[in-house]
């Protein structure tokens, strides 16, 4: 069980096996990454940086995230594993999909959360 300071939930990252993806597809959305872990995935995948900026990246005012696509009644992360449903750069994800589900929209937002993820339990 994970838990962080001011969040009045803990996380189970062993239901991330049954889930099936809940937080890598569903509606459309932005996964921001910096720089340097753009540049650690491309270096992971064996890709140039401009070669994964064109397969992998979509511009965003000054950001880059990653590119969707269509999944089942919605979209899915480019890196989402449809047949396995994980992710294909697990190791090597950026921070806004490492720090799922402690992020601070969701100190407000806990009816949504507890629909996105089945890991979540409240204290």
């Amino acid at each position: 069980m994970i838990c962080e300071k001011d969040f009045d939930y803990s996380f189970d990252e062993n239901a991330c096996e049954k889930c099936g993806g809940k937080c890598c597809t569903g509606e459309s959305g932005y996964i921001y990454a910096s720089k340097e872990e753009l540049e650690a995935i491309a270096t992971f995948l064996n890709l140039s940086f401009e070669t994964f900026k064109e397969q992998y990246l979509i511009k965003v005012g000054f950001k880059y995230s990653f590119k969707e696509a269509k999944y089942e009644n919605g979209y899915r992360c480019i890196f989402f594993d449809t047949m396995y449903k994980k992710c294909l750069i697990y190791k090597h994800r950026p921070k806004q999909c490492r720090t799922f589900p402690f992020w601070e929209y969701f100190k407000t937002h806990k009816e949504e959360l507890k629909k996105e993820c089945i890991g979540v339990c409240f204290h």
